[in-house]
């Protein structure tokens, strides 16, 4: 039985991270709002919740490198490097939190909302770190508008449509991945 669940969280970290590559096809001809809706985001969050933190770790660490290094989108420096912590951190921390805290919708919140913040912070970091190797400044405000600011559509979808998804794909009648 944990074989045949290892096997179908792979196929769906396959499918969480395939949708990642697609999803900013869809708003990615308008830049300016595709970067606002953070496409990425969603699936690599979905994958932690669903999948498990390690799964949610890996497509968000692989997805925006992947895109970078097949696409030429995100550019590879600074934004798909960074992005790479910041999403990986979002499928770590949604997976081992909706593991650890109790299977009830207000904890559903909590872990996405966490996942969310401690993924942007990590961003920063990296941000700060990766522009002062490359000989930029990067600055309390550049953070705040990156990482939040400029984020808001992305954040209110994120906070609207992964619970829902969580809920559906959690209950044991549609996948049954209890570890």
């Amino acid at each position: 039985m944990k074989t045949k669940n290892n096997i179908l969280k792979m196929i769906l970290a396959a499918l969480f991270l395939a949708l990642a590559y697609v999803m900013p096809f869809l708003t990615g001809q308008i830049p300016e709002i595709g970067s606002m809706l953070c496409p990425l985001h969603i699936p690599v969050l979905l994958c932690g919740f669903i999948c498990g933190w390690p799964w949610g770790l890996a497509v968000g660490f692989i997805a925006p490198l992947f895109r970078s290094l097949t696409l030429g989108m995100p550019p590879l420096f600074p934004t798909a490097v960074c992005m790479t912590f910041e999403l990986a951190t979002y499928g770590a921390i949604a997976g081992l939190m909706h593991k650890l805290l109790p299977p009830k919708k207000p904890y559903i919140y909590v872990s996405l909302l966490t996942a969310m913040l401690v993924g942007r912070i990590i961003w920063g970091i990296a941000m700060y770190i990766f522009m002062g190797i490359n000989g930029s400044g990067f600055t309390f405000t550049a953070l705040i508008a990156g990482a939040f600011t400029n984020a808001i559509p992305g954040i209110i979808i994120q906070i609207v449509l992964i619970p829902i998804f969580v809920m559906f794909l959690d209950n044991p009648k549609i996948l049954n991945l209890k570890d």
